[in-house]
């Protein structure tokens, strides 16, 4: 019989492992420039969604549970000018998904409810924080979905 911490720890990685995979699969119907165009004067690309999700994992959970040394530069996530090819972002989402899932694997009953603390958290432990990312990531997959559609619209389909 699995312990609860081990059902946790599986809930939370089927769910960034299928946010993952929808996050490429809905950056698959864009052009390099569509990922990065911004079809609204007040959001954001695709790409820079994207920048921002990876850095929110990298930071919340790499840096600051797993120890990785990640440095965060939050800012940047939303403007950056450099045009990275999609395959790049999508890979260190990739990369920042598989840490995550480690990071969570390697969780005990006692881990999860270890004190917590990071610049633009008030999560109390760690599981907070898994949860809080995990909504996170969900939020923004929101956003992407509205500016696939609005590229679509655009394109004419």
């Amino acid at each position: 019989m699995e312990s609860l911490s081990e059902n946790v720890a599986e809930a939370f990685i089927r769910r960034f492992d299928a946010f993952c995979v929808q996050a490429r699969a809905l950056s698959d119907g864009l052009s390099e420039d569509e990922f990065w165009l911004r079809p609204y004067p007040y959001g954001n690309s695709v790409g820079h969604l994207l920048l921002h999700v990876t850095g929110n994992l990298n930071y919340y959970i790499g840096a600051q549970i797993a120890g990785t040394g990640y440095v965060r530069n939050r800012d940047l996530e939303f403007t950056d000018s450099t045009k990275y090819p999609k395959a790049e972002v999508l890979r260190d989402l990739d990369a920042g998904v598989a840490m995550v899932n480690r990071t969570i694997r390697a969780q005990t009953a006692e881990s999860w409810n270890a004190p917590y603390s990071a610049t633009g958290s008030d999560d109390p432990n760690r599981f907070a924080i898994v949860l809080r990312c995990t909504h996170h990531f969900h939020h923004h997959l929101g956003q992407i979905i509205y500016l696939v559609k609005a590229h679509a619209t655009k394109r004419g389909h």
